[in-house]
């Protein structure tokens, strides 16, 4: 296990593409026609969780905010979008240019979430804050919904550690994002290394089935990786008979041997078995982990069974189900001809948004339990004590402020769970955790 300091934004390369071709189509029609500098306010928000869950968290905000950092059009940017004919020869100086100045707030990393929550407030004018639609879309879409999927699982576990391993069942690079957003959620380490030296997550890993099958025995496996690794190793007993690997694994490691690892079967049952053989041979503190395509319901349904960690794979990478948030990025408020902001707002059927830059709030009760979500229009109310304020500033006159260690969004999500009432902790499908209130301006 280890952890590095992670790389620096100034060490990637341009975000500037990670964007859909209509965003420079608008930039360009709006400059033309005299409207791209009028003041705007955008927001980010879903307006509904993900089918059955009752509460959602956000993540991915500390990637946000390194990608827009790192979205400047450079040459080569400007010499694909000039040669695929994108944009016009105004346009293309205009983004020669782009610097965002203007302010971000939004939910802290690993805060929870509900429908309608105000997670970005993005203010600047037109041009500056519509080129990053798709770019915050697509990092909180994807980290929310994983980060999501993470803390139901590690609220499942009931404080046993999980280990994110899924790499293998997705995208390379949202296996990356998914780590990192794991960790926010509570898992505690993590098999990929890109996340360890981007992120500083703690990496973990020790062996598959191909290196049992690669040696003559099964012993001569063990013998191998004990020696390499040390007795505090986890050898992986279902590659033939459980039993009688349990066996030889301490044979050959001795009762100080560290875990072993159960990826196939009934693990329930033959967690049981296993804990019964390995205190037999005198090996009580040998931890039983458990992999196998796991989900927050499968790890519920181990509470009971003396399993000591969680491997969490493929269920994991894809949001359990729900591997997008159905977050929106709509303008909510813009100048007017006369210089004043004016709340604007769409109306299609079922798609439909509140106009206006909005505060948020969580109402919580006189034991702290959160009651409600409180989103309103203008200033924020006085604070009663009751009352917790939920934007915090991201950005500030273009400049990242909102930047922080991974352990402190880690902590911050452990408190915001906490703060739920028990319904949250349910994993049958149901309503929101708490109801969220609109209050007018």
């Amino acid at each position: 296990m280890s952890a590095v300091t992670q790389s620096s934004p100034s060490d990637l390369p341009s975000s500037a593409l990670l964007t859909d071709h209509y965003e420079l189509t608008m930039l360009q029609a709006a400059l033309a026609a005299g409207t791209a500098q009028r003041r705007s306010v955008f927001e980010l928000f879903g307006r509904r969780l993900p089918e059955g869950r009752r509460y959602g968290v956000v993540a991915g905000v500390g990637r946000a905010l390194d990608l827009v950092e790192r979205f400047r059009f450079d040459d080569a940017v400007l010499g694909f979008l000039d040669e695929a004919r994108v944009v016009d020869e105004q346009t293309l100086a205009w983004l020669a240019d782009y610097e965002f100045t203007g302010d971000v707030w939004g939910y802290a990393e690993g805060e929870t979430y509900f429908p309608y929550s105000p997670l970005l407030v993005v203010e600047a004018s037109f041009a500056e804050a519509v080129v990053l639609e798709t770019l915050l879309l697509s990092v909180y879409n994807h980290d929310s919904a994983i980060a999501s999927a993470a803390s139901r699982m590690t609220w499942a576990a009931q404080g046993r550690p999980c280990i994110e391993m899924g790499s293998r069942r997705t995208h390379e690079e949202a296996a990356v994002a998914a780590a990192r957003a794991a960790y926010v959620a509570g898992f505690d380490t993590t098999s990929n290394l890109a996340a360890g030296r981007r992120h500083g997550i703690p990496t973990a890993g020790t062996s598959a089935h191909s290196f049992t099958l690669l040696h003559d025995t099964e012993a001569d496996a063990f013998r191998a990786q004990v020696d390499s690794l040390g007795r505090g190793t986890t050898l992986l007993v279902d590659t033939y008979d459980v039993a009688e690997a349990v066996r030889l694994g301490v044979e050959v490691a001795g009762p100080g041997l560290g875990a072993v690892r159960l990826d196939s079967g009934d693990l329930g049952v033959l967690a049981h078995q296993v804990r019964a053989q390995l205190d037999a041979l005198g090996a009580g503190e040998t931890r039983i982990v458990v992999t196998s395509d796991l989900d927050e319901h499968a790890i519920a349904a181990l509470a009971a069974a003396p399993v000591d960690g969680y491997g969490v794979g493929t269920q994991l990478v894809t949001g359990s189900g729900h591997p997008t948030s159905g977050f929106v990025y709509k303008l909510v408020a813009r100048e007017d001809d006369a210089g004043t902001m004016v709340p604007v707002a769409k109306k299609s059927k079922d798609k439909g948004s509140v106009g206006g830059r909005k505060f948020a709030l969580r109402r919580r009760g006189p034991d702290g339990t959160a009651q409600a979500e409180v989103v309103g229009i203008g200033a924020a109310p006085a604070d009663d004590g009751d009352d917790r304020s939920l934007l915090v500033p991201l950005v500030r006159d273009g400049e990242v402020v909102g930047r922080e260690p991974l352990a402190d969004a880690r902590a911050r999500h452990l408190a915001s769970r906490d703060e739920l009432p028990l319904p949250a902790r349910q994993l049958s499908k149901g309503q929101p955790a708490i109801e969220t209130i609109h209050l007018d301006a």
